[in-house]
């Protein structure tokens, strides 16, 4: 069954002018992606479902009471999910972290085009001087020791970090319980489904 724009919008309760910024969004990915590779060209047919509900939810578990004033960190942003998609859903100042100067500049088209509270570092987070955020997101960077590791720098222990995972997630959390310690929640992603997004809080080194 194909999961449209109606579909996307019947699941998730945004105004008429976010839902216009999203539609946008989703026409500028489908004229770019015919010039470069933004996306798995697999996926770009069901670009609702696999890209924007599938960042989407990641909006529920951040702070409602909070929203519009977080200080959000997506890195490996790629053309924007989730990181994107929740600025332009009013999350909050979502700093985008991507190494590809192509998908830079189409994220770049983007936040000018929707308006949404965005910045784009184009370079590898090793790179990027680091500065506290409220929350960190990450789709399909790197492993979850992997991405801490990256983030040591930006996190302290009020930082939360969603991450979206497939189904090697309880690998990857055994993987990083050595390393780190950490308060986990688990949710089980409405996209996927051996999915789960994974809620980090308290997180410090081991050791």
């Amino acid at each position: 069954m194909r999961f449209g724009p109606d579909d996307f919008f019947h699941e998730i309760n945004v105004p008429r002018e976010t839902r216009e910024k999203l539609e946008i969004y989703a026409d500028l990915l489908e004229k770019w992606q015919k010039r470069i590779n933004l996306v798995s060209p697999t996926t770009i047919s069901d670009k609702w479902w696999r890209h924007f509900y599938d960042s989407a939810q990641v909006m529920e578990l951040l702070p409602k009471e909070r929203l519009g004033t977080l200080k959000i960190l997506d890195i490996g942003s790629g053309a924007g999910f989730p990181g994107l998609v929740l600025s332009v859903m009013g999350a909050g100042e979502v700093h985008l972290v991507e190494s590809n100067n192509k998908k830079c500049t189409f994220m770049n088209q983007v936040i000018r085009e929707t308006g949404a509270p965005a910045t784009v570092h184009c370079k590898r987070i090793e790179e990027l001087t680091p500065f506290s955020v409220d929350f960190v997101t990450s789709r399909a960077l790197a492993t979850i020791d992997k991405l801490l590791q990256l983030l040591s720098g930006f996190i302290t222990e009020e930082t939360v970090c969603l991450f979206p995972k497939g189904k090697t997630w309880q690998e990857e959390l055994a993987e990083a319980e050595k390393n780190w310690q950490f308060h986990v929640e688990k949710y089980t992603s409405k996209t996927e489904e051996s999915g789960m997004i994974l809620k980090l809080g308290r997180i410090r080194p081991r050791g």
